[in-house]
């Protein structure tokens, strides 16, 4: 467990799953996502954290309210399960519920991974990626001090060629600029 501020980080796990499901189904929440999810998918996609966590030891983590006992959203650290010209590679991600937004609750849940990344983890890189649209983890990824090439942009290997997400945009954070930045 991770805490902050006004969040605990716990690893994904079964008691997640009424959240998780509802944040998926959420037409806001999955705007920059191919579609809304079912709670089956969502399970599936549990399962798939839960697997990443026993392999790794490390994933995903519940964003959990200090103050309300209430599930947020999610932020962590996974390996992309598909090949891009930049794996292997270790990347931060979030997805909150729309009550949770333009609170910093993301920045303050993605700093605390990128700490625990590049301080316990001992890695030398994240990095973030997401759809072109999408301008608000963007704006987080710039607020983190990652930083983009735009030669790096690249078509999502899961999307279909010239889908409306298919092309995205690649950040990446060194541990020496995470550690100079704070």
């Amino acid at each position: 467990m991770i805490t902050t501020e006004r969040l605990n980080l716990v690893p994904m796990g079964a008691q997640h799953l009424d959240g998780l499901a509802a944040m998926n189904a959420d037409p806001a929440v999955m705007e920059h996502f191919p579609d809304v999810m079912t709670r089956a998918q969502s399970a599936a996609q549990l399962d798939r954290m839960q697997a990443h966590w026993a392999a790794h030891q490390m994933g995903l983590f519940a964003l959990i309210s200090s103050q309300t006992g209430a599930f947020l959203g999610f932020t962590g650290l996974t390996h992309p399960g598909y090949e891009t010209p930049f794996t292997p590679c270790v990347e931060v991600g979030w997805r909150l519920h729309p009550a949770a937004w333009g609170k910093g609750l993301a920045h303050e849940a993605a700093t605390a991974c990128l700490d625990w990344g590049f301080g316990a983890l001992d890695l030398h890189e994240i990095v973030s990626f997401t759809a072109r649209a999408n301008t608000r983890s963007i704006r987080l990824m710039q607020r983190l001090h990652m930083q983009t090439d735009q030669t790096e942009d690249f078509e999502h290997p899961m999307l279909e060629i010239g889908h409306r997400l298919s092309w995205h945009v690649l950040y990446r954070l060194d541990r020496a600029r995470f550690q100079a930045c704070r």
